[in-house]
Order: structure tokens, then sequence, then C-alpha cells
């Protein structure tokens, strides 16, 4: 089992448009869970915003394996999903490791 994390900086927005932002990134990405097999589980949650600094959202996501995430990574859906959620992000951070 691979656990993916992606830390996400988002772009300067309002509050309320950045909620709004945020739930529509959650409910995009998620969405891909029946979708692509091998993609085991994925939470996408905002930080809670009590520390200045911190980054805006992460995605946690569970795969069988390393072939898995390849294949999620590559899967149209995901691609379409990672372009739109893209035009939102100034910065991202990324990583894999084994469970």
């Amino acid at each position: 089992m691979i656990r993916h994390i992606v830390a996400f900086r988002l772009t300067p927005q309002e509050a309320r448009e950045r909620s709004r932002t945020v739930k529509e990134i959650h409910d995009r990405l998620t969405a891909l869970v029946p979708a692509i097999p091998g993609l085991r589980s994925m939470d996408v949650a905002p930080d809670l915003g009590i520390v200045e600094g911190h980054w805006h959202l992460v995605l946690v996501s569970e795969h069988d394996d390393s072939d898995a995430l390849e294949a999620y990574q590559r899967d149209p859906r995901h691609v379409e999903a990672s372009a739109w959620v893209g035009q939102f992000v100034v910065e991202r951070a990324v990583v894999d490791y084994a469970l």
C-alpha cells in the first residue's frame, strides 16, 4: 500500500471564495475514488487556519501499490481534475511512502 500526500498553497482569495474553491477541489478529487482502480481512499481537507503560514489544503490518498499510484497519475480523469485544480495552485509539495 502506498500513501500519497500533496500539500497545496492556493492563489490569494477572499476567505469565502477560498472556501468554495476548496469544496469544489474536494468534490472533484474525491469523486475519483470509485472511478480509478487501485485508488483505495482519498481525503482532501483545508488547513484549520489557526497558524499563519501553513499551507492551505492537503490531499491524502492510498493506493494498492506503486503501479496503482502511477496508473492513477496517468488516468485521464485524474489528469483532467489535476489541470482544473492547477489553476488555483501557487505551490505544491508531494510525498509518497509505503505503508
